[in-house]
Formats: C-alpha cells, structure tokens, sequence
C-alpha cells in the first residue's frame, strides 16, 4: 500500500498539492518494497475514463442507476480483456493469460454471456426442485 503525504492537501481542485513523503506499508507479502507504485492503476484510470465516459468528471454520461453503472462497467471489462487487441500484448489479456485461444468477436462475447445467464437460471431452477423434493421428505 503505498500512502502519500502532502503539504496543503485543500489547494485547489484541478492542481496537485505539493507531495512531502511517501510511506509504503506491506499488505501483500510484496519483498521489494520499491515496487509499490500507483503507476498500475493510474493507467487502468485513465484507460476507464477515456472509454466509459460515465467515469470522467465533470461529463453528462454518468450513470443515474448504480445497476446501468455496474452493467456498463462489466461490458467495458469484457470487451477490453476478451474483445480488443492491445498493441503492447499483440493479443488481448485473456490471450495473454492463458484463458482464451483465439479473439473473440462481439458475437462470442455475447453467447458466453447468455450461456452463462442461461446455466445460473438452469442451476437455480434446480435448486428449487431439490428444496421442494427435500421439504416433502
């Protein structure tokens, strides 16, 4: 966890305040604690922030339900690791990692999601059956 001190932390709104210190806490079980850096997710920020314009300040894209913010963030992330080629990767993340083997297309996207809808609606249904079965016993 890296924790940043600062000198006049109510400056302004747009202007960093000067950083005094950085004090970097082991919650991980990271060895070199130099490594801990904010870089990371700054990036993942920026890179949420310039493709889902409900996450940039100051815009008129944000979302008014909590429930079409989490939608829209979980198809942002589908995409982005399954759908979009990274340049840097020449692949995209789940190619990378080991989980796909191919680039998926929007249409791929969409029937691993509906065929995952679709088994949770099929296990809860029978989960009911077995409560019924079991309640009758």
């Amino acid at each position: 966890m890296l924790i940043k001190n600062y000198v006049n932390p109510d400056v302004g709104r747009y202007a960093p305040p000067a950083l005094i210190k950085t004090d970097r806490i082991n919650v991980q079980g990271i060895r070199d604690l130099g490594t801990i850096c904010t870089s990371h997710v700054e990036r993942n920020n920026l890179t949420i922030r310039t493709f889902m314009r409900r996450f940039t300040r100051l815009a008129l894209g944000f979302s008014k339900k909590l429930e079409n913010l989490a939608a829209a963030t979980a198809i942002h992330v589908a995409v982005y690791n399954f759908c979009r080629m990274h340049t840097t990767l020449k692949a995209t993340p789940a190619m990378a990692a080991g989980v796909i083997d191919r680039l998926w297309s929007m249409d791929d996207l969409f029937d691993a999601v509906t065929g995952h809808a679709n088994r949770k609606k099929r296990d809860a249904g029978l989960e009911r059956l077995i409560d019924r079965l079991n309640r009758r016993d």
